[in-house]
């Protein structure tokens, strides 16, 4: 389907209008919003196809910083961390610029395919690619999709197929993961991969950490925690923060524009302190927090454990949303030594909202702000023990952070 003029009319209306009623920004302008809709109201409108429009849209739709706004489609390319469960490093290699596999999430597209660490790209669908010397953006991805890639690895060219999913949620289309993989290292310390918090409440996740956790890490006594190239997701991050303190602990909140406008305390907001392990529980959290936008976190209170005062966590440039949340409060309330390389500063709460014709408006509604009033978005969380990724060590197979980490339990 092609869109009339008046069909993208409408949609620019719906566009204009959501920003201005939702945009979490308290310094939002709506004159200079106003301002920005009617400079790119031409090409919008003029656009030769949909493919044109969306670019369109999402150059208009940049102008707001920071900008997590994003229209959605079927056809919406998607970044490689939620499309191909991978991110990427810029590394130049024999005076070139390349693009080198980094993050490869266990059981995702990339991980699927037998892409490992340290393998340079080199074409996608049979067309070459290199990042661009103006911005070095990684490629993004169609989802519901198979296609080649082409990589090197060491000397030797491999061409493997790689195959996106079907979005399970329309609303934050993603491929998933395996969200949780088990493992120890010497020194009886337990290995964690937090990939993903899948879900929008987290209670399949929720169920399975806490069978981790009686389990196979009952008698553990060190814990590390690598939260590298996790893109965030739901709620479900609370269950882990859970298992970092004996103690109900506050966390943060989520701090929309009219409680910013309003001076609204944060102690009057309606509290979640606890992930459900039943989905009859649903219905209830629905009722309690139907039109929320702002809610107060707070831990569950699941007892000591012998590994308090013992924990790290490993994150990097491409560990954001609510993994950022994870490592700011362990960080902050001195429960893990964080290691690594300093996060983006990726946190707000988003909602879709339905244009018609196919298309939504992802909306940044509210920002996260710790209980201590530190806020994430814009500024990420910067490791106490920092230690750059290097494309030599992964090509030889060497995991310096991950080291890193392992000598900062033993050394607690």
């Amino acid at each position: 389907m092609t869109l009339s003029r008046s069909q993208r009319e409408a949609m620019l209306g719906k566009i204009q209008k959501l920003v201005a009623e939702k945009y979490f920004d308290p310094k939002f302008d709506e004159a200079v919003w106003n301002q920005i809709v009617d400079h790119h109201r031409g090409p919008i409108l003029d656009a030769n196809d949909d493919q044109a429009f969306e670019r369109a849209v999402a150059t208009m739709l940049a102008e707001l910083p920071p900008s997590p706004l994003a229209l959605l489609s079927e056809r919406t390319l998607i970044t490689p961390p939620n499309a191909i469960n991978a991110s990427f490093s810029i590394r130049t290699i024999d005076d070139q610029p390349h693009w080198v596999f980094k993050d490869v999430l266990p059981g995702g597209v990339a991980a699927k395919a037998g892409v490992k660490a340290g393998d340079i790209l080199v074409a996608i669908g049979g067309k070459p690619v290199r990042p661009s010397v103006s911005d070095g953006a990684a490629p993004s991805f169609e989802m519901q999709q198979s296609f080649s890639i082409v990589i090197l690895r060491g000397d030797q060219e491999v061409t493997l197929r790689l195959e996106t999913a079907t979005p399970k949620y329309k609303d934050n289309p993603y491929s998933e993961p395996t969200a949780l993989a088990t493992g120890s290292q010497t020194g009886n310390v337990a290995y964690l991969r937090v990939s993903l918090f899948p879900g929008a409440i987290g209670i399949d996740f929720a169920n399975e950490l806490d069978a981790i956790f009686a389990g196979r890490f009952k008698n553990a006594e060190r814990l590390l925690i690598d939260m590298r190239g996790n893109p965030g997701g739901g709620i479900g991050g609370l269950t882990l923060m859970s298992y970092l303190t004996p103690d109900r602990r506050a966390i943060g909140y989520s701090k929309s524009r009219d409680m910013a406008l309003n001076n609204t305390p944060p102690d009057r907001l309606p509290v979640f302190d606890r992930v459900p392990r039943s989905k009859l529980a649903l219905p209830t959290l629905a009722f309690k927090f139907l039109g929320k936008t702002s809610i107060f976190l707070y831990t569950e209170a699941l007892g000591r454990r012998d590994w308090h005062g013992h924990t790290a966590i490993l994150v990097d440039e491409h560990t954001a949303g609510a993994a950022e949340m994870v490592a700011q409060f362990a960080q902050e309330n001195g429960l893990a030594t964080i290691v690594g390389m300093k996060t983006p500063g990726r946190l707000v709460t988003r909602r879709a909202s339905k244009l018609g014709f196919g298309y939504r408006l992802v909306i940044p509604i509210a920002a996260y702000v710790s209980a201590k009033g530190t806020q994430i978005e814009g500024n990420g969380i910067t490791p106490d023990i920092p230690i750059p990724w290097s494309y030599e060590d992964a090509a030889a197979g060497i995991d310096r952070q991950l080291n890193g980490a392992i000598e900062a339990l033993r050394a607690a």
